[in-house]
């Protein structure tokens, strides 16, 4: 299965275009030294439990168990920057809830004495997918509990006739606006009759099922209605 490393405009219309690719199938990665994708990116398709990471508009308690005059609650800005009560702003977006924790209490470590901090999160993204191309229904999913590509392709109205079931592609957010792409062959594994290598969906991933070959060209062959021969004139 190739993997690549891209950037593009996500949109809801799910236009493919101003691709940058880094690295495909076994080739050393050219990694760009003004956007360079994260290493650890290498070994996300592997994670199977991906933490919630917060994006702007996210809203969260914050508790403090000793300084109760310090809660609140904080919306992420559209720059992904929180203002706090006492420390000022603070850039959260990307962040699991375990980390922000952390930011919080070594910010707020300087003012407070060890504080012991706790965070809820009340207002977030619904986990959800997308899937493109040749299914019966594109369109955006939610995510509710764990959903393996296979599933979400069957979850948007299966195949269409059209589709090259051996080029699925899996699009996943990465680092800095940089994505991963898998190639998935769910033809060779249905065949198989073996999913061990059917991947688990995270929030936010796109499932793209290109067109095959033959629906390529179909619009150039003559339909019978047409007639296939012209009999030639006797002499």
């Amino acid at each position: 299965m190739a993997v690549l490393l891209m950037s593009f405009g996500w949109t809801a219309g799910l236009a493919l275009g101003q691709e940058k690719i880094v690295a495909e199938g076994n080739k050393q990665p050219e990694i760009s030294a003004t956007a360079a994708p994260d290493k650890s990116v290498q070994t996300g398709f592997q994670t199977r439990r991906a933490r919630y990471k917060l994006e702007a508009g996210d809203a969260f308690e914050v508790s403090f168990e000793l300084n109760p005059e310090f809660n609140q609650t904080v919306t992420v800005q559209p720059d992904g920057y929180i203002t706090l009560r006492g420390v000022g702003d603070l850039v959260v977006v990307g962040k699991t809830v375990p980390e922000l924790t952390d930011v919080l209490r070594t910010a707020y470590n300087k003012i407070l004495n060890d504080p012991q901090i706790s965070v809820v999160l009340k207002d977030f993204e619904k986990p959800y997918f997308i899937a493109d191309g040749q299914v019966g229904h594109p369109g955006k999913y939610d995510l509710r509990g764990e959903v393996t590509l296979t599933e979400a392709v069957a979850m948007a109205g299966g195949f269409l006739d059209s589709a090259k079931h051996s080029k699925v592609l899996l699009y996943r957010r990465a680092t800095d606006g940089w994505y991963q792409a898998q190639t998935i062959d769910v033809k060779k594994m249905e065949h198989q009759g073996n999913l061990k290598e059917d991947p688990m969906l995270h929030a936010g991933d796109m499932v793209f099922v290109p067109k095959n070959g033959l629906s390529k060209v179909r619009p150039f062959i003559p339909s019978s209605s047409m007639g296939a021969f012209v009999p030639l004139a006797t002499p």
